[in-house]
């Protein structure tokens, strides 16, 4: 599957322009063949606006969520993306996943909150694993944070997730995230991990790009720069089988001595 990532910050504090922009982007990976765009952290509502962020809080089924099932719709491709989701009087920092044909297949809330920032804003999600079927892959979602978690990626890899989607909206000085680890947790986990990322300075925070594609190979399929970008990259089902037929991690393990884990 050709996978999309749009590297951007929008357009912080305006959830109206950052629609736009979603479009603008699936118009294009439409046209390359993008059977999927996945876009970053909080991409509907900006990420560093403080008490906006429980003012522009929607329900997983809100207006925003049916503008980007109009979105994903028309251009013919499915889309993920973060944002602040309202469950009552609760926030979530959220993921969700619409399907080409405007569907809401699949819904995360973060279950690993960073900082201060965001301890103040959300609460965690309890649910690690979830994931959607499309288009002949398991696609599971996580945020930013969780995926520095190794237990978190493993807990996909054995309920057979093929390609992890991953919002995020990484900052200075942890770029070694998106250099190094995110490849790493892709080849031990034998699945395709996408992360894609915010850019430049909103708040106090400085976003640094580096949005990659990384495969079952721990190596980067797509790598963006610095700035706003959109970068392709492929997800295919028998590369990711042939890889994990040569790559014994999973098959190897022994759960019986990892008792003290938990």
């Amino acid at each position: 599957m050709r996978t999309a990532l749009l590297q951007s910050s929008g357009r912080p504090g305006s959830v109206d322009e950052n629609l736009k922009v979603l479009d603008e982007a699936a118009d294009r990976a439409a046209a390359a063949g993008a059977g999927l765009l996945a876009a970053p952290e909080m991409f509907l509502t900006g990420y560093a606006i403080g008490d906006d962020i429980a003012r522009l809080a929607e329900p997983a089924d809100g207006d925003s969520a049916d503008a980007i099932a109009e979105i994903a719709g028309r251009h013919g491709l499915a889309i993920a993306y973060g944002y602040p989701e309202r469950d009552g009087d609760t926030v979530f920092n959220s993921a969700q996943l619409i399907s080409a044909e405007g569907v809401r297949l699949a819904n995360y809330r973060k279950t690993h909150l960073f900082g201060c920032f965001e301890r103040d804003h959300f609460r965690p999600g309890e649910q690690p694993v979830v994931q959607a079927e499309l288009n002949g892959l398991t696609v599971g979602l996580m945020i930013c944070y969780d995926v520095e978690f190794p237990e978190n990626v493993r807990a996909h890899a054995l309920a057979g997730t093929d390609l992890l989607l991953v919002p995020t909206a990484q900052m200075h000085p942890y770029q070694f995230v998106a250099e190094s680890v995110v490849p790493v947790r892709a080849f031990e986990n034998q699945l395709y991990v996408a992360y894609v990322n915010r850019v430049g300075r909103e708040g106090e925070f400085e976003f640094v790009g580096l949005s990659t594609l990384a495969g079952p190979d721990g190596v980067a399929r797509a790598r963006a720069g610095r700035g706003e970008e959109l970068v392709f990259a492929d997800a295919d089902p028998v590369a990711l089988a042939g890889s994990r037929e040569a790559n014994p991690y999973l098959s190897d393990r022994r759960p019986g001595l990892y008792g003290s884990l938990v």
